[in-house]
């Protein structure tokens, strides 16, 4: 049956186009947009199959060669691991059929090694989700870190030392994770993921235990881009080029919050990630902090790249708050999250290119009511995401934030939810300041030259992925009642 061997699909379709990209981008540049695209939407289609068929049949787990656990590797496609591979790999296909125009305008000559890099990130992205080997988990980070690197490299002439900074930074958060994983074998002799979760309880209280949790921890959180391991993030979001920034920012930092979920709630548990240490109260502290001070940040920008950057920091946290709270309120607030966020940030970074493309720029600064009547469907877009970003029911952004704060009351930790609440009228500050460059008129120049403003909308490969992620947040925001359904029944009891 085709469902027992999903998992593996999905990650050897990456493989595969990340091989026939350069195979036949080197005879024709032209075709490698379109086979990404055809790569993309393969695993996407097999994601949302696979999704479907585990609400029907359950968990799926695939032994590589016929080999099980411990001796072998598995992958192991879940809820958890079954929902994170839907939402990355159906952003990441809308994200890639944006790119087209795009990618030839800002590295011309240089797509087919971008979009073979990219099919190499996707592939090391989803070996993270679907694996059930900690070893192996790493090999993937590594695969999906290196091409990112390269990249993020492909952009402005800022962008070279962004993603060096990046690695090195990124490289010290994989090394540290490593150690932890190597802290864990020592103690169980086994690196598969359901059978340490096993054996961890008899070593409760361990200082090989505390110290791997504390490393694990650590260094996924610099993936994570969790506050105040976020450094490298602003610059790298900024700098990379506009299909770049689309690309990496609805997913990387989702698949680092994955491995979190995975190691603290799967792996640990809460009862053993907190048996010495409140690991989940002060990583749940660190996201508000990152939360607060993502969103001050935000508003102090002037450049939407980097503004959507920050902003990038702030959103992360609702996700890790989520999972701090460690119940099935906060963990079906931090979920819908992920689904509400990846899709926001990847319609925001895909209009922003647009802008770039067209006017040459992105400053909020230089944005004025000409917009609207030259690109109204795109600030369409926009108002929709943008509002979804803040907060406002009925949009799908509403819902994940109320959620959370459902969780935050079902702990009583009054604190958190003040954060939530007050964060959303930081998003309101800088999201609504474009809305109102954008659809009011600017005193200065008078209403003539907004009405001499002739149409110029974007062709229909880049509006209409923009356009269907928009559309999708009001689809969410009427569904969430069953979305969250079904999420409440992945949570760990």
């Amino acid at each position: 049956m085709i469902e027992s061997h999903l998992p593996a699909y999905i990650a050897l379709t990456f493989l595969l186009f990340s091989v026939l990209i350069p195979a036949f981008g080197i005879w024709r540049d032209e075709l490698s947009q379109p086979l990404a695209v055809i790569g993309s939407g393969l695993a996407a289609g097999f994601s949302i199959y696979g999704f479907y068929s585990y609400l029907q049949l359950g968990s799926i787990r695939y032994f590589f060669g016929g080999w099980e656990p411990p001796i072998g590797i598995e992958f192991v496609y879940d809820g958890l691991s079954g929902f994170f591979a839907l939402v990355i790999n159906t952003v990441a296909f809308f994200v890639i059929i944006h790119s087209n125009k795009i990618s030839k305008r800002e590295f011309p000559g240089k797509e087919m090694p971008y979009y073979a890099l990219a099919m190499l990130m996707m592939l090391g992205f989803n070996g993270m989700v679907l694996t059930g080997d900690l070893f192996n988990l790493y090999v993937f980070l590594e695969i999906a870190s290196l091409a990112g690197y390269a990249i993020i490299a492909i952009g402005d002439r800022q962008a070279p030392y962004a993603a060096f900074r990046y690695l090195i930074i990124g490289t010290a958060g994989g090394t540290l994770y490593l150690l932890g994983v190597g802290f864990l074998y020592t103690v169980t002799g086994t690196l598969n993921i359901i059978d340490m979760s096993a054996m961890l309880p008899q070593f409760a209280g361990s200082t090989a235990v505390v110290a791997a949790l504390i490393l694990m921890i650590v260094g996924i959180g610099v993936k994570a881009a969790l506050f105040p391991m976020h450094g490298w993030l602003p610059d790298s979001y900024t700098y990379a080029s506009s299909s770049s920034t689309a690309l990496i920012a609805p997913i990387g930092t989702k698949v680092a919050a994955y491995i979190l979920f995975r190691i603290i709630l799967w792996l640990f548990g809460v009862e053993l990630t907190d048996a010495v240490v409140p690991f989940t109260y002060i990583v749940g502290v660190l996201a508000c902090i990152g939360i607060l001070y993502g969103s001050i940040m935000a508003i102090a920008q002037s450049e939407m790249k980097r503004m959507l950057a920050y902003s990038s920091v702030s959103q992360i946290g609702y996700i890790i708050m989520g999972l701090s709270l460690a119940n099935p309120w906060g963990f079906a607030g931090a979920l819908l999250h992920v689904l509400n966020h990846a899709i926001m940030k990847a319609a925001l970074f895909m209009i922003s290119g647009q802008i770039r493309f067209k006017e040459g720029h992105s400053s909020v600064n230089m944005f004025d009511d000409t917009y609207r009547k030259k690109y109204p469907w795109t600030m369409a877009a926009f108002t929709v995401t943008a509002i979804s970003m803040v907060g406002l029911p009925p949009l799908a952004g509403f819902f994940s934030k109320w959620y959370l704060a459902l969780g935050t009351i079902d702990n009583s930790n009054w604190l958190f939810l003040a954060v939530i609440l007050i964060s959303s009228l930081l998003n309101a500050v800088y999201f609504f300041r474009i809305l109102e460059k954008v659809y009011m008129m600017n005193p200065d120049k008078g209403q003539k030259e907004a009405a001499d403003a002739e149409r110029d909308e974007f062709s229909g490969s880049m509006l209409w992925p923009t356009s269907i992620l928009a559309f999708s947040l009001i689809v969410i925001g009427f569904a969430n009642a069953i979305i969250v359904g079904v999420l409440l029944n992945i949570f760990p009891m």
